[in-house]
């Protein structure tokens, strides 16, 4: 039987036929932010704009070989990355593919998808969440008699994720200190760790995953894979409720402690660094491995690899990226005010305001009392000792106020 680094060399080398190796690129701004030689591996740069081609079209090659128009018939379940990578290769081996989607898809990425299969591929929307719809693909593939192909859990797909580690090793000088991985159900991370165990032995790892999806810490933690009650879907392209039990296999050996969890309101603002400093569009998912570096002790004089898994970034979503970046670095709040029904009421609530404190939200809210009203406001400043100041100035002015920028189901309801 084949080891693990020659098969994932057979893996890299058929994957020249669909595209070059994504770049590996020293990024100056991040290097010199933390003292260290930090490189990027641009996986936003695939054909796909995410690794996940890496892993569909190895589990094809290997059912299908060199075949073109083969009679196969494949079948995935996704809202993203792992659809578009499916499609991209079903239209290359020119096999049949049928894609289940959660009904609730943005349109953006049902036209990606259906933009990289061609004729190839059918796309069945369906359910509202997404176990509604993998229980769906699943059900579909035993009935017809397809090949399901997992996002993660299966080792043709871990495999072909493998090969983001070989390229990685090719186009350095010599094996980095730590390679930084971002984790959904695990698939890149346990083909990196395998491959790297076995060629750069000395190499350390760190695991970013997003807080509201931190499905590889709570197996660390309980000894096995576990679902969480509840997963964060902001963090779309790692927001996976239970890690792969194949991929755990690979990455149980490590301790929660080498897990680092990434607010989702913070990768917002590693997200808006990188696009303002560098031009560099990253999905959420994609910055993980960027967002956490301030979290990993000292990197000074140490080569650390970060794997930027995606750039499927939708610019419809920028606003809220922004908005929520601006309230976790606490530029930005949002009050709700009882102001007297007076005439210069407003006045004199606007001269507590600072140089630098601009409204941004005015809303007068239903009135809970005959002689005050109720008002949303949302202020954005320059520096977050702004907003202490003018929370200050309103104590001192005896006016009732309450901070809702993290009340979750306040400022859903009202901003």
């Amino acid at each position: 039987m084949e080891n693990f680094v020659a098969s994932v060399a057979r893996a890299e080398a058929a994957l020249r036929d669909l595209f070059e190796p994504t770049p590996l690129q020293r990024n100056d701004h991040l290097s010199a932010k933390y003292g260290a030689d930090i490189w990027l591996k641009r996986e936003d740069l695939t054909p796909v704009r995410s690794y996940k081609l890496r892993g569909a079209f190895n589990a094809m090659r290997k059912l299908v070989g060199d075949t073109r128009g083969t009679n196969a018939h494949f079948v995935c379940a996704s809202a993203g990355n792992h659809a578009q990578g499916v499609a991209y290769a079903c239209r290359h081996f020119g096999a049949r593919g049928t894609i289940f989607m959660p009904v609730t898809t943005p349109k953006q990425k049902i036209d990606k998808t259906r933009v990289f299969g061609g004729d190839a591929v059918e796309i069945v929307l369906t359910g509202d969440y997404f176990d509604q719809t993998l229980a769906a693909s699943q059900e579909f593939s035993a009935r017809q008699g397809a090949q399901f192909l997992s996002p993660f859990d299966a080792p043709d797909i871990i495999e072909g994720q493998a090969t983001v580690g070989l390229e990685m090793l090719a186009q350095m000088e010599r094996a980095p200190d730590l390679v930084v991985l971002p984790v959904g159900g695990g698939g890149l991370s346990a083909g990196v760790v395998r491959y790297l165990a076995e060629t750069a032995p000395e190499t350390r790892f760190a695991f970013a995953e997003p807080l509201g999806g931190a499905s590889l810490q709570a197996a660390l933690e309980t000894g096995a894979p576990v679902a969480l009650p509840a997963v964060d879907s902001f963090v779309d392209g790692a927001a996976v409720a239970r890690i792969g039990a194949l991929p755990f296999e690979v990455l149980r050996r490590f301790s929660p402690a080498d897990v680092h969890l990434a607010p989702e309101d913070r990768i917002c603002g590693t997200m808006l660094e990188m696009l303002n400093a560098e031009g560099v569009v990253l999905e959420p998912a994609g910055a993980l491995a960027l967002d956490v570096l301030g979290d990993l002790g000292d990197l000074t004089g140490r080569t650390v690899v970060c794997i930027c898994s995606g750039g499927n970034f939708d610019f419809e979503r920028l606003p809220e990226v922004k908005e929520r970046a601006q309230r976790f670095s606490g530029v930005k709040k949002y009050f709700v005010l009882r102001m007297p029904q007076r005439p210069g009421a407003l006045r004199d609530f606007l001269q507590l305001l600072g140089p630098d404190d601009d409204i941004t939200r005015f809303e007068y809210l239903k009135k809970s009392a005959r002689n005050f009203g109720s008002v949303l406001i949302g202020i954005e400043t320059s520096e977050p000792a702004n907003l202490t100041a003018l929370a200050q100035r309103l104590d001192g002015a005896g006016l009732s106020y309450r901070d809702i920028t993290r009340d979750e189901i306040l400022a859903e309801l009202l901003v």
